[in-house]
């Protein structure tokens, strides 16, 4: 286990320094794996960063061999998107006929009807809003979870418990734990990407960190560009620096042993370099065929469309090559991702015409490629919204009850799971908490999530806590 490190002896502060520094140097690695003139003792520090999992494998037969998260920053309104509810047209512009929990900002107006219809798709007749209209088309592939809850209405809070299981900055993200379990079958890309669309979240990078996990799992953040990340070309003279500085991570690593920060440091440098030739050929979209292209929204007139189908289709990419967890976070649309205090209707129609066809497109190319039954897919936000207006045309946060889905991977198509109230305020039928929800993604890659654990703080710590059930309903 990592918690057998230690770094031999007490070394002065000088002599850190000096080791650190050394360690650090080993920029862009090209080959230094198994160098025989090393006797093998770089392939030996980093055969000890394997994950958990990685000399039995998963705890059972996984569904899902990845994961992509398509992650709704703000959160999206359950009862104008998945979970429509007529009693909000009847009683529309009257005070609600129920008790009213606090919310962010305690501006309660009365109950507000969506603007939108709901249409019925599908062989399962799955209701879903006039925003969806290429979504809708997929429903039959989709569980969708009505009575999802969470413990936080502040967006900071609200992300990191959705993408840490805890309210508190620091700990490490579902991405980081996964691939932590179970490595990466991608030998020149990290295990976990974030595609950034253009916003990072309320919480900012913690978001996607490794916590107390060893650093080579935390998430690589990749922009929506020919280059996805600064500096990654080959330098000029770069071959004849990398001689140099790997005669002397042979020696460092001879005197040091091992040391969590040190060959955390030479595994991502060395990954980094193997990236330079991965990433152009991974973000090099023009192999692919003008049907698809047109399908991911690539020739949009709207430019958000164009740069959230980029990073779906990159995701695709991803997948084929083996990377274990991709998120995808949202576009800048100019309304505050889905979190709208006001102009309800104006925010969300331009949230949902920016990932609408590129989702729908995503799921339906992986299905056409043989790959959806192995990548399950997830889209949630941090909470939902209430169904009574703040303002006269917003609705405030409320996670008592809102809506995600997920696809692919394990999960039983054209489901609905639980239930909420009349006004869709809150979950009644089958709650989901945010431990159920990692529980249950973690057990469709194999993972029984009270057993992926690393000792940390004199105690054994785990993604959901003491936490979480899997959702036995959802799955095929």
């Amino acid at each position: 286990m990592h918690c057998r490190r230690f770094l031999p002896g007490s070394p002065s502060r000088r002599e850190v320094l000096t080791r650190t520094a050394n360690g650090f140097g080993a920029l862009a690695l090209t080959s230094l794996l198994g160098k025989p003139e090393f006797g093998g003792a770089l392939q030996a520090a980093t055969d000890d960063l394997s994950p958990a999992t990685a000399l039995q494998g998963p705890h059972f037969p996984p569904k899902a061999r990845n994961v992509i998260f398509l992650y709704m920053d703000g959160g999206p309104s359950q009862v104008d998107t998945f979970d429509p509810k007529p009693r909000l047209d009847r009683e529309h512009g009257q005070p609600i006929k129920t008790k009213v929990q606090p919310t962010q900002f305690n501006n309660v107006g009365n109950v507000l009807k969506s603007p939108w219809a709901f249409k019925n798709y599908g062989q399962s007749g799955i209701p879903v809003s006039d925003l969806f209209p290429n979504l809708g088309q997929c429903v039959d592939d989709m569980a969708i979870v009505r009575s999802m809850v969470a413990n936080f209405s502040e967006h900071t809070q609200g992300n990191y418990f959705l993408h840490t299981g805890s309210g508190l900055q620091g700990r490490p993200s579902h991405g980081a734990w996964v691939g932590y379990g179970l490595g990466s079958e991608c030998h020149n890309l990290p295990s976990f990407v974030v595609l950034n669309s253009g916003l990072i979240p309320p919480g900012g990078v913690d978001c996607f960190g490794n916590g107390f996990l060893p650093a080579t799992f935390q998430g690589s953040i990749f922009q929506p560009s020919a280059n996805p990340i600064e500096n990654v070309q080959p330098t000029p003279n770069q071959a004849r620096k990398l001689e140099a500085l790997r005669s002397l991570d042979a020696g460092v690593l001879g005197r040091v042993g091992h040391h969590d920060a040190l060959e955390s440091a030479i595994a991502n440098y060395e990954l980094a370099s193997r990236m330079q030739t991965a990433i152009p050929e991974l973000v090099d979209l023009q192999g692919e065929s003008k049907a698809t292209r047109e399908l991911y929204g690539l020739e949009h007139p709207y430019p958000h469309t164009r740069v959230f189908g980029h990073q779906c289709l990159v995701a695709r990419r991803l997948v084929e090559r083996g990377v274990r967890f991709i998120e995808i976070t949202c576009p800048n649309t100019g309304n505050d991702r889905w979190d709208q205090h006001s102009n309800l209707k104006g925010g969300h129609e331009n949230n949902a015409l920016t990932t609408d066809q590129p989702i729908a497109a995503l799921l339906k190319d992986l299905k056409a490629r043989g790959l959806l039954d192995s990548t399950l897919v997830l889209w949630a936000g941090e909470f939902g919204r209430t169904p009574m207006a703040q303002g006269s045309d917003g609705r405030d946060h409320s996670p008592f009850g809102f809506s995600i889905w997920m696809a692919g991977g394990g999960i039983k198509g054209g489901t609905i799971h639980g239930a909420t109230d009349d006004y869709g305020y809150h979950a009644v039928e089958k709650p989901v908490t945010m431990h159920d929800l990692h529980a249950t993604m973690l057990h469709l890659l194999g993972i029984d999530h009270t057993r992926l654990t690393y000792r940390f703080g004199g105690r054994d710590m785990r993604l959901t806590d003491v936490h979480g059930n899997v959702v036995t309903e959802i799955l095929a």
